[in-house]
């Protein structure tokens, strides 16, 4: 009985089902004999493993790390809370839309063989507590493609979402369209998109999970709509597979192409996640996306009570009213000191050259210090769904003091390793456009943006100029102007040229004392205006970019002040003002609707 049961939890480890048949059973017949029970071989390294080993490692292969396909309802198992998972549409009529020869006869030995009416498993239940609508393919049924009942079962499901205001989560794993179904089946691309488009205007979020292989028309339709796209770990995942492009260009594909790692660098997916992680990460992402109603607002009561329970737990209530005016008081002794700075710039022994050198000084803090400091739970999401994932843009999902936020950072590497990987802080097209993508996605939902400036100016190369630049920046101002949710930007270091406006188009725009913020470097204006780079330092001094000279012209709302030269040490009291600061913002915002928003940021840059 033990050996039939662990025979029968490994008819669910094959790796083999993109294989046709008989290379499957002409595989079996070449491998050594290994005794039934409780050891098999693992199909993608060859050594033997342990049953148990392999179930308590969510079905990865403890020796290589390979994926093993997992079934519907275990998938399930791993993801929702016990006790908690409502079926829907078990049963479905039968359909066959072409009447196909032998048709009937294929599905009748797939739900002998699965135990399911269908490719798809969907239903209801809590993930964390956290309640969903799931939906799980199977590959063994037809290797899950869709045909006419898969498609009805992901509308229907989505539908149902809509009405009851909650989220999606799809685990994708197809070999595409059900070829019996012809025409048929190509609408249920067109029929499944169109379900989640609504359910997307709603307000509701979809995760699209990329399991091993996603192809075909459903990588053309739902599996690649996420507002979030998680993939696991080296999943074939493209729309034609890798033998037919292979025998249409008559070339041999690159390793690892169409695997997650490949779709992740060219910006597809969000992120890879291994299966043992993926419950605490889908999780974490539906927490963020559960205040739905009163816009923002919701984010600000949680911000105000922090603060206020922060001064109940270092003060008695009675104290507590002295305690606000004295951060207040403390607030106005900086902005004295800024003010006295800011007269006495002239004298003063540090020049705007000298603002310039410190403002690109390797071990100044960069946005991954200050998004890591200020935030929590931070996720970060890659890529611009076009191209690339950019490493000179960093952003993703965060909370402060318990209210979801999107933070999106300029990010320049510390190290000549990392300078090369974030490319010096200079953003291309598919950088600004990931920055877009991810202010979009908080617009939907009612998250505050919050942006970290720091480039010494937008990338200028070939493939920069062939890729869209311009239209990349221009979008961001064009798009950025209108966004019905707070945006605050916070200038770091440089800020330098369009390609610091194209994240800086905000409500509010600060500036770190000693950082700056100008048309282009005052060594570039320094050669176009006098010929010679090296009266850099003049320059910088005509040209008005410290903060000090912004906030004096109105183009700033806040110097937030460094009272030593900003690295790792003295960047904790920075964050402990900047904590404040923010609070107060997002504060001053409570009753404030998207479209005053919208219009207040058209007047800012109205009145320049």
């Amino acid at each position: 009985m033990l050996r039939d049961m662990f025979k029968k939890t490994y008819t669910l480890i094959d790796t083999k089902y993109s294989a046709p048949r008989e290379e499957r059973e002409a595989d079996r017949e070449k491998e050594p004999s290994i005794p039934e029970g409780l050891w098999r071989k693992c199909n993608k390294c060859g050594q033997p493993i342990y049953v148990e080993d392999v179930t308590n490692n969510y079905y990865v292969c403890p020796k290589c790390g390979g994926y093993f396909r997992v079934h519907a309802y275990r998938r399930i198992q791993m993801l929702v809370d016990e006790g908690t998972f409502q079926e829907w549409n078990q049963e479905m009529k039968f359909s066959n839309p072409l009447d196909f020869p032998g048709y009937e006869k294929k599905i009748l030995a797939a739900k002998e063989k699965t135990r399911l009416n269908e490719a798809i498993v969907t239903g209801k239940g809590l993930i964390d507590g956290h309640p969903a609508v799931v939906g799980v393919c199977d590959a063994r049924f037809l290797m899950s493609s869709m045909g006419h009942i898969v498609g009805e079962k992901i509308t229907d499901a989505v539908e149902r979402a809509t009405r009851e205001q909650l989220p999606v989560i799809i685990f994708a794993a197809s070999g595409g369209a059900r070829m019996q179904e012809g025409i048929v089946s190509l609408m249920q691309m067109a029929k499944t998109s169109a379900a989640l488009k609504r359910h997307h205007e709603a307000g509701q979020l979809f995760i699209s999970v990329l399991t091993d292989p996603t192809t075909g028309g459903v990588t053309a339709s739902f599996a690649m709509l996420g507002d979030i796209i998680i993939a696991e770990p080296k999943a074939l995942i493209g729309f034609a597979g890798p033998r037919v492009i292979e025998q249409t260009i008559g070339q041999k594909l690159p390793e690892g192409f169409q695997r997650a790692e490949f779709l992740l660098e060219h910006g597809f997916v969000d992120m890879v996640v291994e299966r043992k992680d993926q419950k605490q990460v889908i999780s974490k992402i539906l927490g963020m996306h559960e205040r739905k109603n009163g816009f923002f607002q919701d984010g600000v009561k949680l911000v105000k009570a922090a603060q206020a329970q922060a001064m109940s737990n270092e003060f008695m209530a009675e104290e507590a009213g002295a305690w606000q005016e004295d951060i207040h008081a403390h607030q106005e002794e900086n902005w004295k000191k800024i003010e006295k700075r800011k007269r006495e710039n002239r004298n003063d022994a540090r020049s705007p050259w000298d603002t310039v050198l410190l403002s690109r000084k390797a071990d100044r803090p960069n946005a991954m210090d200050y998004i890591n400091a200020l935030f929590d739970d931070f996720i970060e999401l890659h890529g611009d769904r076009y191209f690339k994932d950019d490493g000179a843009v960093a952003g993703g999902i965060a909370t402060f003091h318990g209210m979801p936020v999107t933070v999106i950072g300029q990010v320049k590497g510390k190290n000549t390793k990392e300078n090369i990987k974030r490319n010096f802080g200079m953003p291309s097209p598919e950088g600004y456009r990931k920055a877009l993508r991810l202010m979009k996605q908080a617009e939907a939902f009612g998250r505050p943006v919050i942006c970290f400036v720091d480039t010494p100016g937008a990338f200028c190369g070939l493939e920069a100029e062939e890729r869209g630049q311009g239209e990349a920046i221009a979008r961001n101002l064009f798009e950025m102007s209108s966004l019905k949710i707070p945006v605050l930007s916070l200038v770091i270091g440089e800020g330098g040229s369009g390609g610091a406006l194209a994240m800086a188009v905000a409500n509010e725009v600060w500036m770190m004392e000693h950082a700056i913020y100008s048309i282009l470097s005052p060594e570039g204006f320094a050669s176009i205006l006098w010929k010679d780079s090296k009266k850099a330092p003049e320059a910088a001094k005509v040209m008005k970019i410290t903060a000090a000279d912004l906030y004096q012209m109105g183009l700033i709302e806040q110097v937030i002040p460094e009272e030593e030269e900003l690295n790792s040490e003295t960047l904790p009291s920075v964050i402990a003002y900047l904590d404040e600061a923010l609070g107060e913002f997002f504060s001053g915002l409570e009753g404030v609707d998207g479209s005053q928003l919208a219009e207040r940021r058209y007047q800012r840059f109205r009145r320049m």
